[in-house]
This record gives C-alpha cells, sequence and structure tokens, in this order.
C-alpha cells in the first residue's frame, strides 16, 4: 500500500473551497483523486492523476444510483472517502423555506449518508480505508441564524460517531474535521464574512494538510475528531 498513484482517493464537493485545496495537496502527495461535484467548469485542475464526475449531491433521488455506478467502475484500491459537499443557508427559522431547509439537510447530511453507504461494502471487503467528513465547529454549538445549518452538522457528526463504532473491526476509520471559518465562496451568497485579519479565518490548505495526516495515520490509529479553529473568531457584515 505504499505506492501512491496506485490509491484512489474520492472527495465530494471537490470543485471549489476546502474540497478543492483537498484535491490539489492529494494530488501533490501523489494519489489519484476522483472528484464529484456539480460543475467542474471553473475548477482550475489539471493533473494526469484527477479525473470527476458532475452529479448533484442534493438531488437525492438520483444520487443512490448514480454513486453505485461510480462505485462499479472504480478498479482502484480506496485509499480514503472523503464526504465535504456542503451548502449553507442562514437565517432566522421563519426566514428559510421548506426548499431552503431540505436543500441543506440534504446536501449536508443526507447525500453523505448515501455516498457513504454506497462505498463501504467496498471498504470493508477492503479491510482498510479511511472515511473523512467535513464537519463544522457547527457542530459543536448551536449558534443564531444557523438553526438548520447546526442541524445538518450535528447530524453529520452523530453520524460519523456512530459508524465509528460500526467500522473499528472491519479496518475502516472514520474521522471528522471541524473547522471554524474559512476563507472559501461558502461565503459568496451569505450576508457575512470572516473579519480580514489573518487571525480571523483559517485557509482552505490547513484542512487539506490535516486531510494527509489523517489518512497517512499509522494504521492502528484513528483520529476520531478534530477541530480547527481561527486564532480570533471576528465576523463582519457585508458591505
Amino acid at each position: 500500500m505504499s505506492d501512491k498513484a496506485s490509491q484512489l482517493v474520492v472527495v465530494t464537493g471537490a470543485s471549489s473551497g476546502i474540497g478543492l485545496a483537498m484535491s490539489k495537496t492529494l494530488l501533490e502527495q501523489g494519489y489519484q483523486v476522483l472528484g464529484i461535484a456539480r460543475d467542474f467548469e471553473q475548477t482550475s485542475i489539471d493533473h494526469k492523476n484527477f479525473s470527476c464526475t458532475s452529479l448533484d449531491m442534493s438531488d437525492i433521488d438520483k444520487l443512490p444510483a448514480a454513486i453505485a455506478e461510480i462505485v462499479a467502475g472504480i478498479n482502484l484500491p480506496v485509499k480514503a472517502l472523503i464526504n465535504n459537499a456542503g451548502v449553507g443557508k442562514m437565517g432566522n427559522l421563519e426566514q428559510l423555506s421548506i426548499k431552503d431547509i431540505r436543500l441543506v439537510m440534504d446536501t449536508n447530511f443526507i447525500s453523505h449518508v448515501i455516498v457513504t453507504k454506497s462505498f463501504l461494502p467496498l471498504l470493508k471487503k477492503q479491510g482498510h480505508g479511511d472515511i473523512v467528513f467535513t464537519g463544522s465547529e457547527a457542530a459543536l454549538k448551536g449558534s443564531r441564524q444557523g438553526s438548520i445549518y447546526c442541524a445538518s452538522k450535528f447530524a453529520v457528526r452523530g453520524f460519523a460517531q456512530a459508524l465509528r463504532e460500526e467500522c473499528g473491526k472491519s479496518g475502516v476509520r472514520v474521522t471528522v474535521i471541524n473547522p471554524g471559518a474559512v476563507r472559501t465562496p461558502f461565503f459568496d451568497e451569505l450576508h457575512f464574512e470572516p473579519g480580514s485579519e489573518q487571525e480571523n479565518a483559517i485557509e482552505p490548505e490547513d484542512i487539506a494538510k490535516m486531510l494527509i495526516t489523517v489518512i497517512e495515520a499509522r494504521p492502528g490509529t484513528v483520529f476520531d475528531e478534530i477541530t480547527l479553529s481561527p486564532l480570533n473568531h471576528v465576523w463582519q457584515r457585508k458591505r
């Protein structure tokens, strides 16, 4: 298992932000990477070890068949599955539409359940592999105007904890990485963003580096949960 070029890492939400940084870092480390996201037209990855599939992770009805097709076409050992796709809709609960609520829960939680369920038999058959979830500090404490987003991340955290207990004897490791504020396009459509100082947000590359630490840890060791935070939490409204 020492030849990284013969090992595949699957990353959802790979077209921007944290997922894009993860994909680039994995490629730099020598892994094969399969990126899954809605749209790769604006994604700047040109690498012989990178392949991508355009797929709407929020389309829950079509997702199981689409992921099953992807799994059936894999002919390399899967080093890791990175459940990273996510979306944010913030506001007081009464301001959020049912469509918004479903979009957040389907993308941030249900899609991860479906993808994990599809990959798990393959990983268990291998007898090794990592399942990594991009959680959030919002999974640790509820916050104002984040009721549904926090709920989706709390759900991921509980799901991962239970899965960790189910998978240990099969050699499959489960980890949650909880970032605080990250400078990514995540905030493009929101009415607030991290403060402008360097210590007010972490960078996507910080999380990507932590991912490498997680998946390259000694097989008998698992990082259950990791939280990465800005040195100083500062939020500002957009002008």
